[in-house]
């Protein structure tokens, strides 16, 4: 009965797209966002385990928690502008070259200004610990780099993200090598650290090209002022409600290493590695489908939530199915791919990943409200789902260590998308469509 509904709903699903071009636009986009994340994350994890195997826990564990530092900076060096320039170019493709021009300025000076909090806080929370400054400080450039990632986003407005592949896939691929022969060689932490910056360099460098390749020029783009202030008008909601992500994302790797230790954050990362590969299939997916659901508004309420329902229940249903299997196979997947010294992960794993059905949800409703204008309300939302998690980790942390760690973000995660949800009035048609998805999942397995 399960496999005749799930035949029946991808038949449906088929059909649609070779009667709608909009469609098979959009699925090509997808596809090459698919090619580009799979083959990436395929990379990275191949290599990121044998980077992990050959470091151990103690240095794989120092190596994430400064990549993990970093991450709480890495939402005001790009503005929260991602989504808001990708529906102004849509909406306004001749203004495009001022938006481009004003966003990369906006982030340039996010990423200085991000760079320079970074390192003066790690002195602060690390004063004996120069080997962890020296890493942050390496890494902090990067963030100014990511400045050119608003050619991404005109990639995006125009559904040609396979432009944006090449470029990353080369970089990957390319440094991917580097890394081998590091490990071959017997290198030092440091090392891994100049080569990750060097990806970064490549990218930032390659966007560019690639952007003057296919027509573009850098020279257009305009700086205004007023335009600047317009964009943070509407992104600051969005920047503080990216920042509280991203540091609830990396929080507990941070307090795992101020109160456990370097050895607990490689841990955990092991696990980490494992449950947030899937990430990249909800944004894949939402980031191609975003420009047709913004013009499907255009069309009518109806149409509009009748495509975000779908988008909601596709969602829910691929995250769930990963979640099951994962738990299943965690112990043995761990074993297998890190060894024993990280044997401790497997549990970890088994936990974490339940955080993922809120993450896949997320990335859908998320959208929806920078439609919607509800950015305010999405950092609300998420900071409350922040100081839910710090408040576990407290608790969790010294008892459970790694373990305590999981518990606390599957917690979290899931408050942020129901019970946290419920304060807010403009969230009641999102909670309402979330039922309906539970109510889909369950229809398809009965």
């Amino acid at each position: 009965m399960i496999n005749y509904k799930i035949k029946a709903f991808v038949s449906f699903v088929l059909d649609r797209i070779r009667k709608s071009p909009r469609l098979q636009k959009i699925g090509k986009n997808a596809a090459w966002l698919f090619f580009d994340q799979i083959l990436r994350m395929g990379v990275s994890l191949v290599v990121g385990i044998w980077v992990a195997r050959y470091l151990g826990p103690e240095q794989y564990g120092l190596l994430n928690f400064a990549l993990a530092f970093l991450f709480f900076f890495q939402a005001l060096a790009m503005m929260g502008l991602s989504e808001i320039v990708v529906r102004d170019i849509v909406k306004n493709p001749e203004c495009a070259n001022e938006t481009l021009g004003t966003a990369f300025t906006m982030q340039l000076l996010g990423g200085s200004i991000s760079l320079l909090l970074a390192v003066m806080t790690i002195f602060w929370l690390r004063p004996e610990d120069g080997l962890v400054k020296l890493m942050v400080a390496v890494l902090g450039f990067g963030m100014i780099l990511r400045a050119t990632e608003v050619i991404k986003y005109w990639f995006t407005s125009q559904v040609l993200s396979k432009y944006t592949v090449w470029v990353e896939n080369i970089a990957v691929l390319a440094l991917a090598c580097v890394k081998v022969s590091l490990i071959l060689l017997s290198a030092p932490l440091m090392a891994f650290v100049w080569v990750i910056f060097a990806e970064a360099i490549m990218v930032a460098v390659g966007l560019m090209a690639v952007y003057v390749w296919r027509g573009g020029s850098l020279f257009s783009w305009q700086v205004r002022l007023d335009r600047a202030k317009s964009l943070f008008a509407e992104s600051w909601p969005m920047l503080l409600s990216v920042m509280a992500v991203m540091v609830l994302m990396r929080v507990d790797q941070v307090m795992l290493g101020q109160l456990i230790g370097n050895e607990a954050v490689g841990i955990y990362s092991a696990a980490i590695r494992i449950s947030e590969v899937w990430y990249f299939i909800p944004a894949v997916i939402v980031a191609s489908v975003f420009p047709a659901i913004i013009e499907s508004k255009k069309q009518g309420e109806d149409i509009y939530y009748q495509r975000l329902q779908k988008l909601y229940d596709l969602m829910v249903v691929m995250a769930v199915t990963i979640a099951v299997v994962i738990t299943f196979v965690s112990d043995w997947l761990i074993l297998l791919l890190f060894g024993q010294a990280y044997e401790q992960a497997g549990t970890v794993l088994a936990i974490h990943i339940w955080g993922a059905i809120f993450v896949f949800f997320g990335a859908a409703w998320g959208k929806w409200m920078v439609i919607e204008g509800y950015q305010s309300t999405m950092f609300k939302m998420h900071l409350l789902s922040l100081a839910a998690n710090i408040s576990l980790n407290f608790i969790l942390i010294p008892k459970y260590g790694a373990m305590g760690a999981a518990v606390a973000t599957a917690i979290s995660y899931s408050l942020g998308h129901t019970v946290f949800a419920l304060f807010f009035k403009n969230q009641r048609k999102a909670i309402t469509m979330l039922f309906r998805t539970a109510f889909f999942f369950r229809r398809i397995m009965h």
